[in-house]
């Protein structure tokens, strides 16, 4: 199977490098970093110390290019024969669990949303499927607490949903 990730407007350069080190770990081939993502290098040409720390070299492994918008890439990326993959709690969404019946390997692009946001629903449109990461916990019952603070989350660090989801499709 043949894997790229798309990172759709990630702001943490701590983030992009940890995607970066788990994309090597799972044998991702490119990585497509659009809108306000980082790219490892500056635009001097200079390396991202944020990012070579916590990438520990996979900047240097994994390949990647700097993508303008992510929609245009993505249906590029379908004419090209790729099944696109949101990860993203949404209407519609299934447990990343159910990938083995919707995803049927070949070549799959997975979309990582903002840190804050997610992945937005025009680029949800394109996608094939949308899987999730089923919540549980005090955190996300908490937020639903009449008194909630609002500063309870109900999904993962962008990072480590990239590794949940990228190891699951792996095993297909």
């Amino acid at each position: 199977m043949h894997i790229a990730v798309i990172l759709h407007n990630i702001r943490s350069l701590h983030n992009v490098g940890s995607i970066f080190r788990t994309a090597d770990g799972a044998g991702v081939e490119k990585i497509y970093l659009c809108g306000i993502t980082p790219t490892p290098l500056d635009r001097f040409g200079n390396v991202r110390k944020e990012v070579a720390k916590v990438a520990l070299g996979a900047e240097r492994t994994v390949a990647w290019e700097k993508a303008r918008s992510t929609v245009p890439l993505l249906k590029k990326l379908k004419r090209e024969g790729w099944t696109v993959v949101a990860a993203e709690q949404a209407k519609g969404s299934v447990p990343y669990t159910e990938a083995r019946r919707r995803v049927k390997g070949g070549k799959v692009a997975v979309v990582l949303g903002a840190e804050v946001r997610g992945v937005p629903p025009s680029v949800l449109k394109v996608a094939d499927v949308v899987l999730e990461i089923p919540m549980r916990g005090a955190v996300v019952r908490q937020a639903h607490h009449p008194r909630h603070t609002g500063r309870g989350k109900e999904s993962l660090n962008v990072s480590v949903a990239a590794g949940i989801v990228l190891f699951s499709l792996r095993h297909l």
